[in-house]
């Protein structure tokens, strides 16, 4: 049975953008709003404050990053750092994401899908990583996929893997 996710509960979220790029990447950027809306049903059933940081950077800082934190050459569309607080420590942190934007959009013109709806699924792939989920088995990605699916719905997106189903993820630090 593929219910509808329940709305977000709305969690309060305290989201530290950080924009790394130079003016003329910065045109096709999503407005905070859109990336607080994202987030925020990727968190769906998530109660309490939620804090996490969104870096955009180019693909210099991406392909760095990459390397030093998976020893992988290139950059990569969403990296995630999970946070993890001492057990006796009740922080709202929940990690950061470093998406490289452009490499989001040319994803997006690679697989024909608007660079609005590339950004969104990004963000929330990359919120369900710091939540726990990873796709790193046939199980695990088929879950993570269908909650994905059901998100994106519901924000009023089409299935992300429709095009081409050969999104490739390689985010999770």
């Amino acid at each position: 049975m593929n219910a509808e996710p329940d709305p977000p509960q709305n969690p309060h979220l305290e989201l530290d953008l950080q924009i790394a790029l130079q003016p003329p990447q910065k045109a096709v950027l999503p407005t905070q709003a859109d990336l607080e809306q994202w987030v925020k049903a990727a968190l769906e059933g998530k109660m309490g404050e939620v804090a996490l940081t969104i870096r955009l950077v180019g693909k210099d800082e991406s392909a760095s990053l990459n390397q030093q934190y998976r020893a992988k050459r290139g950059p990569t569309n969403v990296l995630s750092f999970p946070f993890e607080p001492p057990a006796d420590v009740p922080l709202p942190l929940l990690g950061d994401l470093v998406i490289c934007a452009p490499l989001v959009a040319q994803e997006a013109l690679a697989q024909g899908k608007t660079a609005r709806a590339h950004w969104a699924h990004l963000v929330v792939h990359g919120v369900l990583h710091l939540r726990g989920y990873d796709h790193l088995d046939d199980l695990a990605a088929d879950e993570m996929e269908d909650l994905e699916r059901k998100i994106m719905a519901y924000l009023g997106f089409d299935d992300p893997y429709m095009n081409d189903g050969t999104v490739e993820y390689d985010d999770n630090v």
